[in-house]
This record gives C-alpha cells, sequence and structure tokens, in this order.
C-alpha cells in the first residue's frame, strides 16, 4: 500500500495535507494518533467513501480511485470502529457479506465462501456465535464479528479502524496476535490504535499522525519515544522497559 502526497478537507478546512508513506506487503502497520488527528478520514479516502482533492492511494499497484466498489473491495477489506446495520441479520450472515465480491452469477454461495467463513469465525473463537443476532451482541462481540468479516473477505490489504477498543484486555491481546499470524501469511495490514504499548508491542511499523500531518514513520523502536509522546499528549507519560519490552505508562498516578 501507498499513500503519496495525499491531501483532504472538508469545505475547504483541511484534515490532513501531503501525507506520504508505505506499508509494506505482508506486514502489520500501526496507525496512532490523537483524537481528532485524521486517522479515520485517512481510512475513509482509502476505501474511497470520501473524495480526496489531491495526492494518490495504490494498493498492489491499482489506484483505489480507478476501482469500481465491487473491484476495490477484492483488494481491501475494512473494520470501522462501529457497524449497526439496518437489520437484524445473524452473525453468520454478517461474516458471510465479506465474501460477497467473490460471488458469481448463479452459483450463489461457493464451498469456498463458506469455508472461509468457518476458518473466520473459528480463527476468532465466535462460531457459538454463528446463529445469534448480530444487534443483539455486546460491543466487543460486534467487534470480533467484524473482522471475522474482513478475514473471510480475504483480501490483500486489511484496514482496521481501532479494532480493540471494545473488547476486554484478553480479547485485545488475542486479536492483535491474531493480526500478527494474519500479515505473517502474507496480508498487508493498517491498524489503528490510540493504545503506544499495543504498537509497540504488535507492529512492524508505526506511521504517526498528528494535527493535519504526518510527523514520525518507522519502527516502533524508533518512533515511539517519551519526546515524541510528550509532543502529541502533552507531557502526560513516559517511555520505560521491563524484561525488554517498551512500556508507555502515565508519569503521575
Amino acid at each position: 500500500m501507498k499513500v503519496d502526497n495525499l491531501s483532504f478537507g472538508y469545505n475547504s478546512v483541511p484534515v490532513f495535507k501531503g501525507i506520504s508513506f508505505r506499508v509494506e506487503k505482508g506486514s502489520l502497520c500501526g496507525l496512532f494518533g490523537p483524537n481528532g488527528s485524521g486517522k479515520t478520514t485517512l481510512f475513509k479516502c482509502c476505501m474511497s467513501f470520501l473524495k480526496y482533492g489531491s495526492g494518490s492511494i495504490s494498493v498492489d499497484g491499482c489506484d483505489v480511485r480507478k476501482k469500481k466498489i465491487g473491484e476495490l473491495a477484492k483488494l481491501v477489506a475494512y473494520v470501522p470502529q462501529e457497524h449497526k446495520p439496518p437489520f437484524p441479520y445473524l452473525v453468520k450472515e454478517v461474516v458471510l457479506m465479506g465474501r460477497t465480491p467473490h460471488m458469481g452469477g448463479i452459483f450463489g454461495i461457493s464451498e469456498e465462501d463458506r469455508n472461509k467463513v468457518r476458518e473466520a469465525m473459528e480463527m476468532l473463537e465466535i462460531s457459538h456465535l454463528a446463529d445469534k443476532p448480530y444487534n443483539q451482541l455486546s460491543g466487543g462481540q460486534r467487534q470480533l464479528v467484524l473482522i471475522a468479516r474482513a478475514m473471510a473477505q480475504d483480501t490483500p490489504l486489511m484496514l482496521l479502524d481501532e479494532p480493540t477498543s471494545a473488547l476486554d484486555f484478553c480479547n485485545q491481546i488475542r486479536i492483535w496476535n491474531i493480526l500478527k499470524k494474519i500479515s505473517a501469511k502474507g496480508t498487508t495490514i493498517l491498524a489503528c490504535s490510540h493504545d503506544p504499548n499495543h504498537i509497540s508491542w504488535f507492529c512492524d511499523d508505526v506511521v504517526v499522525m498528528y494535527r493535519g500531518g504526518l510527523v514520525a514513520k518507522g519502527s516502533p523502536k524508533s518512533v515511539v519515544s517519551e519526546q515524541l509522546l510528550s509532543t502529541i499528549f502533552n507531557n502526560i507519560c513516559s517511555v520505560g522497559y521491563m524484561d525488554r519490552l517498551m512500556m508507555v505508562y502515565p508519569k503521575n498516578i
């Protein structure tokens, strides 16, 4: 995935300007920054939900603006922060929606489609929810279902907007470990998180957005520093190490 000199604004008010970075194939890259820095807007530009003014976004060498919706859905899977369907779909039906770009004509749902859905639900340990109405699940359970849908979509790139924000600590760690396994198999992942520890522990690279621009990019060890965090979070946290594991913690408790 490559973002080149990307700019976007609402009604001539810029959200971000001149952003450029690359996410290497098969890597897990963290998108980090405070609220209002444009992370979700960037994802919406990547999905062509928003029409950006200048610059380009390409996936596997293809300009996303030149792709029809069905074609783009074979390249990029997107997990939003929240999703509320208008109808009471069952969990298995929501996950199956990830297979829509691959379904063809009169043949309907194939055995491969069913297998992809089953594998995704098993990996996320939500098979027991298959026949439950999606809109009756907790926020954390819905998040797991949306990640399963993206996995079933089987695209070269996955975009995840705060994929663990509604999950308990155990499931947060489990999801990040699953994302690591998925990227190790060749899928490129860009995941937004507000937790610098998650970024440091699990990501291969990190891109940091702040005040309408990209202020840092590189490995977590080189980017997630006390100086950077002091700049974007007003000097409220410190960086230390525990058994060689980087830890970000508040300065005053």
